[in-house]
């Protein structure tokens, strides 16, 4: 019987070793003994399956990982020591010297510096489309185009893409679809439902949930993973098997703490909603979101990011930061603490006004991360200093 998600995420663990211990233990090993020269040989060919390197593999990464390939639906994975170490090795894996990538626009502003000012270096190019012009994206697509990248929803607008369209027009084309589901997380969408072939996760936000450690993860086709694997087997960007050991804690929980948050948020979005001081709201599972149904079609919650639209812009945004008193003021997210960022005048301050506006990013645009704390609590903080 196909066990549940938070079964899964509790039960699936490495084998129990000679002493019998109810948690997975750390292995803190660079490498790995071997019985002899012929299982040395044997191992090293892949004709056995076992651990040579943590470089390669090791019994806590590949907990955490197989944790993570069976919440997405997925055929393997690879961990990585942070969601860009993913999401730059995924590609780099992938694409060859000449290829095409279509992308939506509304990406995390690495990945859009990967797109603009490192993957040209290889001749690699770009073609983006916004969130409102999915209709478009076949129009994008060259004879050289070899992936279809989205994320889902977006940072730090909040916006929602079609999985299953895009997917569609994906596998139409014959392109690899990539999906970056970081503000998700598996428990609220997999989008390998949905089509996708690749799934990425900054494991440093929702699923580590406590902003402790940097990871990063990618899932989905095996053979894709294959290329994946063999990449980073040479270059390097492993998961360290400490920061494996505690994300792989962390999803023992993730089910509960996505629960929570997902309430406080959607609860934090109805009270902005009829604050004087917001223009607008943007939380997935509000009726007013433009994309609401389609979030409502693939998404389980709506998740702990709410986007609201200051009146006054930029100054108002830096008032309204200044007066925070409890919640943290941090460039993270998908915390246990309430974050609070305004984009144009920190993470996204030295992009032109035309490319804020690209994305979504008003001048008055706040985001917030909403916590696990009492919801009284977060509102009260945030409306004394709207009203400050």
């Amino acid at each position: 019987m196909k066990k549940h998600f938070e079964t899964v995420a509790i039960r699936n663990q490495t084998e129990r070793t000679q002493f019998s211990e109810h948690s997975t233990p750390l292995y803190l090993t660079s490498s790995f003994v071997f019985e002899d020269a012929e299982e040395m040989r044997a191992s090293f060919a892949e004709e056995r399956q076992r651990n040579l390197y943590s470089r390669f593999t090791n019994p806590n990464t590949t907990e955490f990982t197989d944790k993570i390939v069976a919440m997405e639906g997925a055929e393997a994975g690879y961990a990585f020591a942070t969601g860009m170490s993913a999401i730059f090795s995924t590609f780099a894996a992938l694409l060859n010297a000449g290829d095409h990538v279509v992308s939506c626009r509304s990406v995390f502003g690495s990945t859009h510096s990967m797109f603009t000012k490192f993957l040209p270096k290889w001749n690699i190019e770009t073609s983006y489309f916004k969130v409102n012009e999915v209709d478009l994206v076949e129009s994008l697509i060259q004879p050289n185009t070899k992936i279809l990248y989205i994320e889902t929803p977006t940072n730090p607008a909040v916006d929602i893409l079609d999985l299953e369209a895009i997917g569609k027009i994906a596998k139409k084309h014959k392109l690899i679809y990539i999906v970056d589901n970081c503000f998700a997380t598996p428990y609220v969408q997999q989008p390998i439902k949905f089509g996708a072939d690749l799934v990425i996760h900054s494991a440093t936000k929702l699923i580590d949930g406590q902003g402790r450690v940097l990871g990063g993860v990618t899932v989905g086709n095996k053979e894709l993973m294959r290329e994946i694997y063999l990449f980073a087997r040479n270059t390097g960007p492993a998961m360290s098997p400490f920061n494996a050991w505690v994300l792989s804690k962390s999803l023992e929980t993730l089910a509960i703490r996505v629960e929570k948050h997902a309430e406080n948020a959607l609860q934090l979005a109805e009270y902005l909603e009829k604050n004087e001081h917001v223009e607008f709201v943007k939380y997935p599972f509000l009726k007013s979101h433009p994309q609401y149904n389609i979030a409502k079609k693939q998404m389980k919650l709506g998740g702990n990011i709410v986007a609201f639209e200051m009146k006054g812009g930029i100054e108002a945004g830096r008032k309204f930061l200044d007066n925070i008193n409890m919640c943290s003021l941090s460039a993270n997210l998908g915390d246990t603490r309430t974050i609070v960022t305004h984009p144009s005048s920190t993470t996204h301050g030295r992009l032109s006004e035309e490319d804020r506006l690209e994305v979504g990013i008003t001048k008055g645009l706040v985001r917030v991360s909403v916590g696990l704390e009492n919801i009284v609590d977060i509102i009260a903080d945030l409306e004394q200093a709207l009203n400050a």
